[in-house]
């Protein structure tokens, strides 16, 4: 199943127009005006980054009340319990807050679910256990706008509930003591996409505004959130939320905080992903290195690990936790590998993905912290929603999916529609989860792939490559990268941008990369130009392309890659495909 490749339009008058009103290069222009960023207002706000961008705190639906309860808390040295979530937003979530209300004297303590046992979202016998511990005060982070019982059951333990999260609102509100969530019915606030660490830090500089009595805070206080900035930036890129508005500004100074303010177990992380020689840090290193580390300690049921790295001060304690999430991680990558394999081979056997609109793959095997991963592989091998299960052989406990989606599919709409299958669910458009009994992964598969279809087509569901502008190699300069750098962070609604260029040969065969081949490396060569492009994960592309076979055109996104003090512009690679003229 091949990629559609188009080319995106672009008004020329309109591009001049923002390039005049805005100051900025043609090329800048360009790509402003193809994300539909046109008003010299819209485009000021996107390129100006500073942190007096940020909302005040208060005017988040629901903190000013939150903050009250937890600071009533810390002053009647209540025990407060911050439950946390166990992937890389939960985990950044929680060690913001707790690193807060530390510094404010606070009785508290974390607790994140550990996702084989617990699953997702607040457990009535975690509460349980948390209430016979002492605790007082429950404070949720990045999740809990689902958990309508729980927190029905946590009053009956006498505890009190804030809670604060992102995800989407069901049809009913949890009756908790105060909720915080940028959606909030009944409010207006301008921007909802801020991820749980977002609000996490949102509500720590509300609490310290509210300690010091001010909106202007001391240097050690304003130091103390420029390390939450930090946490906040991996936060937001990791849970792949729009990097637009508040969250732009968030990734922005947060990557200039992650060295300066991190705290041991960080400074170790960023180590170990080999992140401290390089000249500036980019979104793409968390969403590549910082965040699949956090995330593999979550994934394999060590959660606290994350938050506990995130949290230490001691050097020896840093290290020693670096060195053991750093295996996790090697660990995941390797059930990964196993689990894509035994579901290319289930789709091989079961399904045609030609005429089947989506795919629910079903295994024993399957260990359920890694699924999600495979599950995304699938969807984008495939071009179609995915959901693997992993079912117990034993059989007690249900069935857990992880979703993705593909080709515009929204998961949640699917998912809501077919829930009469399902025990539980919840999540995103685009990644969800969900809890089923085996007896009903078929029926659910049958109906799931009914409004799949009822929401696109078989036909379209082919991936649209949306190309930004078609460029020679020999554009692909330093000058021309600095111009496109304005318009970082990249990430999730403001990708890198994508181009392409026609006509292209290869100077030299190509060539594989890593220890098992899984990455390319070509040397293109248009006109008088050459330029060395990667294709990460493309390995397989080995026995596509022939040097000599003629010319091919290829999609990419232009990145800088600095080396010794060395810069130089190279292309990651997206796709390609033989040029249509060539003889």
């Amino acid at each position: 199943m091949g990629t559609r490749w188009t080319l995106r339009a672009h008004d020329a008058q309109l591009v001049e127009s923002i390039e005049r009103a805005a100051g900025v290069s043609p090329v800048v222009a360009q790509i402003l005006a193809l994300r539909g960023i046109t008003g010299s207002r819209e485009v000021t706000s996107f390129l100006d980054l500073r942190m007096t961008g940020l909302r005040p705190p208060q005017e988040l639906p629901g903190l000013s009340k939150a903050t009250e309860i937890i600071y009533d808390s810390i002053i009647q040295n209540k025990k407060i319990s911050i439950y946390g979530d166990y992937d890389a937003d939960g985990m950044t979530s929680t060690a913001i807050l707790y690193r807060c209300l530390k510094r404010l004297d606070a009785d508290v303590s974390y607790f994140v679910p550990n996702r084989l046992d617990d699953g997702y979202g607040v457990n009535g016998d975690s509460l349980r256990k948390l209430a016979n511990r002492g605790a007082q005060l429950i404070v949720t982070v990045d999740c809990g706008i689902g958990s309508i019982d729980e927190v029905k059951l946590a009053h009956e333990l006498g505890l009190t509930i804030v809670v604060t999260d992102h995800h989407q609102i069901g049809n009913s509100l949890p009756e908790a003591d105060a909720i915080v969530h940028p959606g909030l019915p009944g409010h207006d606030y301008p921007f909802t996409g801020l991820c749980g660490a977002g609000i996490a830090f949102k509500l720590a500089w509300a609490l310290c505004q509210r300690h010091c009595g001010s909106e202007k805070l001391p240097e050690d206080f304003r130091h103390l959130l420029f390390g939450c900035v930090a946490l906040a930036a991996i936060g937001t890129v990791a849970d792949v939320v729009p990097l637009l508005d508040e969250n732009r500004i968030l990734v922005h100074h947060g990557l200039g905080c992650m060295r300066k303010f991190a705290n041991a177990g960080l400074r170790h992380l960023m180590g170990l992903a080999k992140l401290n020689d390089k000249p500036r840090l980019e979104a793409e290193d968390i969403a590549f290195m910082i965040g699949p580390r956090l995330n593999a300690s979550g994934r394999l049921g060590q959660a606290q690990l994350g938050v506990e790295l995130l949290t230490c001060t001691s050097e020896d304690r840093a290290q020693s936790l670096g060195t053991y999430i750093e295996q996790l991680n090697k660990d995941r990558d390797t059930i990964d590998r196993r689990i894509l394999k035994s579901a290319k081979q289930q789709i091989k056997e079961k399904f045609d993905p030609g005429i089947e609109p989506a795919l629910v793959l079903a295994n024993p095997d399957w260990h359920l912290g890694v699924i999600g991963i495979a599950a995304g592989r699938i969807a984008e091998l495939y071009h179609r929603p995915t959901i693997l299960i992993s079912t117990d052989p034993l059989k007690n406990r249900a069935g857990v999916g992880s979703c993705r989606s593909s080709c515009g599919v929204n998961l949640y709409q699917a998912l809501s529609a077919c829930s009469r299958h399902l025990l539980k669910f919840g999540g995103h458009p685009d990644a969800a989860g969900l809890v089923i009994e085996p007896d009903k992964i078929d029926a659910f598969r049958e109906d799931f792939c009914d409004h799949v279809v009822s929401q696109v087509s078989l036909e379209e569901l082919v991936p649209d490559l949306e190309i930004d502008a078609e460029a020679l190699i020999s554009q692909m300069t330093l000058p021309t990268m600095h111009e496109l750098q304005k318009l970082a962070p990249f990430g999730q609604h403001n990708p890198r941008p994508l181009l392409c260029a026609t006509g292209v040969r290869l100077a030299s065969p190509p060539k594989t990369m890593g220890s098992d081949g899984r990455h390319i490396s070509l040397q293109l060569k248009q006109a008088n130009s050459r330029i060395r492009a990667v294709g990460f994960g493309k390995g397989d592309w080995l026995k596509q392309i022939d040097h000599e076979a003629g010319t091919y055109d290829f999609a990419f996104k232009p990145v800088i890659n600095e080396f010794r003090g060395y810069r130089k512009v190279e292309l990651h690679l997206v796709d390609f495909r033989p040029t249509k003229s060539a003889k």
